[in-house]
């Protein structure tokens, strides 16, 4: 599942919040994204009814 996530969705870092912003209110085309965001990021983006998960991702140099 984690590769079918890296491979298919875009790495917008620290922008996560406001991109899921951007997409939601469709003020940016539509795709899948992953990115940081704290928890009190997370929380505000769920309160606004826009859909994210956390899915906590090792860091590169440990993958196989």
């Amino acid at each position: 599942m984690l590769d079918e996530i890296l491979t298919r969705s875009e790495d917008v870092g620290t922008a996560f919040p406001a991109e899921a912003r951007r997409i939601h209110y469709r003020e940016a085309p539509g795709r899948m994204i992953r990115g940081q965001a704290s928890p009190e990021e997370h929380e505000e983006l769920v309160e606004e009814g826009i859909p994210v998960f956390s899915i906590p991702i090792p860091p590169a140099k440990g993958w196989n």
